[in-house]
């Protein structure tokens, strides 16, 4: 059984509780969190590296016990909530934690623009900014912020 790092609301409503983006380092340039009512007892540092090292050792894991020649760790899911990763090209890693009722092509209708719209646009081509450390524009903050409130499960 997996470790559970919050307690979600028992609720009906859709949920998205927090997001994470790692650089192919595994550095945490972003994190945002909603509605998380039970803190890790990490700091966030480690808990950070605690997800990162989780998806860095799910690929092999993957790899090796897939039936099939190529395979990707795209999501897992608990009785309480399903995280998933969407990986850029270049090696980005968006990690988000929602409800269950979000099904993985909801997720990545929201990954992938969130990608194009808010971190290309606002990070990556933001001159001041370096994509080696946390980002600490409030704009890209606000932008994700306003972002993550704009979505909604769809079918």
């Amino acid at each position: 059984r997996i470790q559970i790092l919050f307690e979600v609301k028992e609720s009906n409503e859709s949920m998205i509780y927090n997001l994470y983006i790692f650089n192919p380092e595994g550095q945490c340039l972003y994190y945002g969190e909603w509605n998380r009512t039970k803190q890790s007892g990490l700091s966030p540092d480690e808990e950070y590296k605690l997800v990162y090292g989780m998806l860095y050792s799910l690929k092999p894991f993957i790899t090796r016990l897939s039936p099939a020649t190529s395979d990707t760790f795209r999501y897992f899911k608990t009785d309480k909530y399903k995280l998933t990763m969407y990986e850029t090209q270049s090696g980005i890693k968006f990690v988000i934690n929602t409800s269950l009722d979000w099904s993985s092509a909801m997720i990545s209708n929201i990954l992938q623009p969130l990608y194009k719209e808010v971190y290309v646009e606002f990070a990556v081509k933001n001159p001041m900014l370096s994509l080696t450390s946390k980002i600490e524009s409030e704009l890209f903050k606000s932008k994700v912020e306003t972002f993550i409130a704009n979505c909604k499960p769809r079918d």
